[in-house]
């Protein structure tokens, strides 16, 4: 069992200022893997002081000086690439496979692709006789969610570090473990003390004092539409900065001239990902009506395939979903589904057969859903796909659009021309066509209540910096 009871604030391991602890449980065995502290209000107060006084000097600095941090954090991240990604699967349950080849890479890939942005950001921009100028923000509160965990950890303290930024990193107290190896990996590649600060602890107590504390110039957050909307209020009185990767319910539509074989297969194993806990997972899978028939089969055969259980073994494709908080919603909604009157297709209610301990959930897949039902309005996030039919295109833009959220959205169809004039018409940050994906370059981010601002590449660098315009710069 790990012991992960220290803090890393101002360069140092240190003790919290009031000892509290949690127990870490495993979701695949139910076992406690690991023991943190919670932090308060009073460590928080010590972080942002450190944070405060490492800007003088760390926002002051050399874009080289900070492109060579950069490449030292690379350099120690390849070297503890295993580590980071054995704790993410033992935090969250993520299979071996996942967790080696997307979880642990994103953290690397958020430091390379901020390394290379900046080689080549422009920080000033001249107006005729006067100057623009692009300057760090300050002192940054970093909340961070367990489904993508390092992913989320890196698209936020990669570009903060890169522009001149200090912060203070809470990760999830639910998953951990991955946060405590960054931590490490930071304080190996010489950042600066007090420049990356991390501070274990929940919502109502780390992420509260973080979000309220003036000396915290601006709060990036990613979890639920909830805990974002209450970052924001509690931000408010201090007017700083506050961007937000909530929530989101995201449409597939399947044009009548897609393949159906590969766009449906495509959309339920997408589905399925990383346990369906993911904010942009193609929930909503809108088909014509006359092919839902062939397409429940089709979702049905796909669905057979996975292979649910143990994250440590090679052949699963498909690990628990993170607590047992979160096992007992989706097990709620799926049954609501049903008691709503939506056709099971193939899954349902309970834990898969063999599977008695951990947090297993059944690949799920709903037919003969309208977009009024509780499963096609709320976020389930777990492994259950809705079918919902339509009769005419713009019927499926219409309910592809019927939603709070506006995280992704996705299209499937055989004709790239007919595909780009749907998505033009979808409200989301980002709309992927036939299965493409973006690398770390491209921005991630949503409309409406799955936030605002953007991440990675180098519109992720945007949220970092304030703008100063001197006038008379250059007469």
């Amino acid at each position: 069992m790990h012991d992960y009871t220290q803090f890393y604030i101002d360069g140092q391991w240190v003790d919290p200022v009031s000892p509290s602890t949690l127990d870490v449980i495993n979701p695949a065995t139910e076992a406690v893997c690991a023991k943190i502290s919670i932090g308060s209000e009073a460590d928080v107060d010590k972080a942002v002081a450190a944070a405060r006084k490492a800007f003088e000097s760390y926002g002051h600095s050399p874009a080289a000086q900070r492109i060579e941090l950069l490449e030292a954090c690379v350099a120690v991240y390849e070297k503890r690439y295993n580590d980071i990604a054995a704790a993410i699967s033992e935090e969250m349950g993520a299979p071996k496979s996942l967790a080696v080849s997307a979880q642990a890479h994103a953290g690397l890939g958020h430091l390379q692709e901020a390394a290379k942005v900046l080689k080549n950001f422009n920080f000033e921009e001249d107006l005729g006789e006067h100057r623009v100028f692009k300057e760090p923000i300050g002192v940054c509160g970093l909340i961070t969610p367990w489904n993508w965990p390092v992913n989320q950890i890196g698209c936020k303290v990669a570009p903060a570090l890169a522009v001149g930024c200090t912060m203070i990193l809470k990760p999830s107290e639910v998953a951990p473990l991955s946060a405590y190896v960054w931590s490490q990996i930071m304080d190996e590649a010489g950042v600066p003390a007090g420049v990356f600060n991390m501070i274990n602890g929940d919502g109502p107590g780390v992420g509260t004092a973080l979000s309220k504390h003036p000396g915290v110039d601006m709060m990036s957050f990613t979890g639920s539409t909830r805990a974002g909307s209450l970052v924001a209020q509690n931000a408010a009185p201090t007017v700083k900065r506050v961007t937000q990767e909530l929530g989101g319910k995201s449409p597939n539509i399947i044009l009548d001239d897609a393949n159906l074989e590969e766009a449906v297969t495509r959309g339920v194993m997408h589905m399925y990902l990383n346990t369906g806990q993911s904010c942009n997972a193609p929930s909503r899978m809108l088909v014509p009506a006359d092919k839902l028939e062939q397409a429940e089969a089709i979702a049905r055969a796909a669905s057979e395939q996975v292979v649910v259980g143990d994250p440590n073994d090679e052949n699963t494709t498909m690990g628990p979903v993170v607590s047992e908080v979160q096992f007992n919603k989706i097990q709620d909604l799926i049954q609501k589904g049903i008691d709503e009157g939506a056709k099971v297709v193939v899954g349902g209610p309970g834990r898969p057969d063999g599977l008695d301990k951990g947090y297993y959930i059944r690949p799920t897949v709903f037919s003969n859903v309208n977009n009024d039902m509780t499963i096609a309005r709320e976020e389930i996030f777990g492994p259950v796909l809705v079918m919902i039919p339509y009769t005419s295109e713009d019927e499926a833009i219409s309910v592809a659009n019927d939603t709070p959220y506006g995280l992704a959205g996705y299209v499937q169809s055989g004709d790239i021309d007919h595909a780009r004039k749907v998505a033009s018409r979808i409200r989301a940050g980002n709309v992927h066509i036939n299965g493409a994906s973006g690398g770390y370059n491209v921005p991630f981010g949503g409309f409406k209540q799955s936030g605002n601002g953007r991440e990675w590449g180098h519109h992720g660098f945007t949220d970092f910096l304030e703008i100063k315009a001197v006038e008379g710069y250059a007469a």
